[in-house]
Formats: C-alpha cells, sequence, structure tokens
C-alpha cells in the first residue's frame, strides 16, 4: 500500500516535468519505511546533476504528511513515517484481498490463457511455461492492467521426446497425485523461467517442514490465523489501535516487508517472472514466522491489540499472495 502510494505520488511529480508514466524504479532504502527511486536520474536533463532533481522532488514530497523524510543524493530516498509504517497493520486487515492490488499497470492490455490444466501437461517443462502464463495474467490485472482471455488453451511448443518403451506416466499427473496440487502449483511458479537443473520431486515438495517453500508459505499463513484464533477464544480481537506500540525490529522488519505487496505484483507481471513474485512471498513468510514466534505473540493471553491488528495483515497478505498463485491458505495445517 505504502509502495503504490508512492508510486502514484512520484508519477505525479514526473507528469509534471514532462515524463509520463515513467516508472519510478522503486527497491528498498536502508531501513524499515524507506524506500529509493532512480526517477531524478531519468528527470536530469543533459548536463544537469541528477542530485539537483532528487533535491528538488524532496522538497516537493515534504509536503505529504504521511512522508517523515524525503532526500535527495541522486537517488530519491523517501522515509515514511512511523505511524504510517505501523498503520500499514490495520489498513491491510481491513482491506483484504485488495492490499495486493495498484495501479502500477493501468492502460496496459495482457491476453491471457485459461487457467492451466497441470494435471494434462506432457511433463514438467510445459506445466511451467503453461502456469507462468496464468500467473502473470492474474498478476498484472491486480496491477490494473486490462486483461483478456484467449478462447484455447496456449501451446508452448517443446522438443519432441525420443520414443521410450512401454507405457509412460506423466510425471506432472504423478505429482499432484502425491503431494498435492497446491505444492505443485508453488514449486512450479517459483521456477525461473529458463527452468531448473531438476524438476519437482513429489517426496520433497510434499515435506510438511518450514525448508520446503511450498510448505513454509501456507504454514506461515496458518500460523498468523492461529495467534487469532487463540485470542478470540480467550475473548480477545484488534480494537484500538497505537502505533507507537508496534516498534520491535522484527515488527519493523514485518511491516516493511509487508508494504511491498502491491509493488511486487506490478514488477513480476511487468518482468513476466511470477517466480519473483513466489519468492517474494517466501520472504514475508519467513518474517511472519519469525514475528509469531516472538514473545510478544506466542503469550497469547497477554497480546496487545496492535499486535493482533498485525498478525492479522500478515495473515491477510499472505492469503492474497496465495491467492494470486491460485493456491489455498489454509488456517490450520
Amino acid at each position: 500500500m505504502i509502495t503504490a502510494e508512492l508510486r502514484r505520488a512520484l508519477a505525479v511529480l514526473g507528469s509534471a516535468a514532462g515524463l509520463d508514466g515513467a516508472d519510478p524504479l522503486l527497491r528498498p532504502g536502508p531501513g524499515p519505511g524507506a524506500y529509493a527511486s532512480s526517477l531524478p536520474f531519468r528527470l536530469a536533463r543533459p548536463g544537469q546533476d541528477p542530485r539537483q532533481v532528487a533535491a528538488e522532488l524532496a522538497v516537493q514530497l515534504s509536503e505529504e504528511t504521511w512522508i517523515a523524510e524525503p532526500a535527495g543524493s541522486g537517488y530519491l530516498t523517501v522515509t515514511v513515517s512511523h505511524d504510517a509504517l505501523a498503520s500499514l497493520a490495520v489498513r491491510i486487515a481491513r482491506a483484504g484481498p485488495a492490499c495486493a492490488a495498484s495501479d502500477a499497470l493501468r492502460g496496459r492490455a495482457i491476453l491471457a490463457p485459461p487457467p492451466a490444466d497441470l494435471a494434462a501437461a506432457p511433463g514438467w517443462p510445459q506445466a511451467r511455461a503453461t502456469l507462468a502464463a496464468e500467473l502473470t495474467a492474474r498478476l498484472a490485472a491486480t496491477a490494473g492492467a486490462t486483461v483478456s482471455f484467449a478462447a484455447e488453451r496456449s501451446v508452448v511448443p517443446q522438443p519432441s521426446p525420443a520414443p521410450a518403451a512401454g507405457p509412460q506416466l506423466n510425471p506432472v499427473a504423478v505429482a499432484i497425485e502425491y503431494a498435492g496440487v497446491d505444492a505443485v502449483r508453488f514449486a512450479l511458479a517459483r521456477m525461473p523461467p529458463a527452468g531448473a537443473a531438476s524438476w519437482p520431486r513429489a517426496a520433497v515438495i510434499a515435506r510438511h517442514v518450514l525448508a520446503n517453500p511450498a510448505y513454509a508459505v501456507r504454514y506461515a499463513h496458518a500460523a498468523a490465523a492461529a495467534v487469532l484464533r487463540w485470542a478470540a477464544v480467550l475473548g480477545t480481537k484488534p480494537a484500538g489501535f497505537r502505533p507507537r506500540l508496534l516498534a520491535e525490529p522484527g515488527e519493523l522488519a514485518l511491516l516493511d516487508a509487508l508494504s511491498w505487496l502491491p509493488e511486487r505484483v506490478a514488477m513480476a507481471a511487468r518482468r513476466g517472472r511470477p517466480d519473483e513474485f513466489a519468492r517474494y512471498l517466501e520472504e514475508l513468510a519467513a518474517g511472519t514466522i519469525d514475528t509469531m514466534d516472538t514473545t510478544g505473540f506466542s503469550t497469547i493471553s497477554s497480546i496487545s491489540s496492535e499486535r493482533l491488528w498485525l498478525a492479522d495483515a500478515a495473515r491477510t497478505a499472505l492469503a492474497a499472495g496465495l491467492g494470486l498463485l491460485g493456491i489455498s491458505a489454509p488456517g490450520r495445517l
């Protein structure tokens, strides 16, 4: 949400300088709630020092109340206020699946294939390619692109395999039968376009261990949901919110990771790299698990309302991300 708002603010400044539709190319800043943009380098006129442009942009952004410290040193670095970062916990929890949305790709048109039938794919390369096309379209639509669907499934040409003796089992269908479709979808979603040295092994992606990304992301969602469930059993639920009470380093790091959700959706769609989004979810899951394991969250009987909001935000964001990959988000594992 913060990155989506920062993108809009920078788009206004870029448009005023005659650079309509410029991508601010946001990247993480030096700490939680800090964001950097290379927009000054694109706006600088021949012979003009980008640091001057960055300083001018920083002055204009200083009028935004949610921005605490804009600074220009070539790159434009923006640090949002602590209240703005902490308040993401409430905003994401209330937004639901819309927390992943932005207008970063507004005006773009995407032709999408129908949903991939992985079990019908003749092999792993075809299954990965068809799933990547489906997920890229899902991500693009969430980032504001106009998506139209093709009438027929796209077929990705693949070299014909050498004839083999005896009946051949479909490896993708076998893996789905053994590990489940969610595990297979995540394992394929996180693979880069160049493929992999080895394709998913059903026995590995079915394992219920945190070293298995296909399990870890869904486990993180369940861990956040468990905090809320046990709090409800004890009669506690998110109520008032005091941003200053979310100040632990781990909590701020998790809030920072959550703030990137819409931007990571847009970046993955723009590059046609759903694997980058899947790996972002792995990072978000790791931060969620680490935070939910701290004393402030494990002692449910005395948990603060602010931490319940944060648990709800993590649960909501992970559910939204898994939903974009076409994967269920269980409340218990």
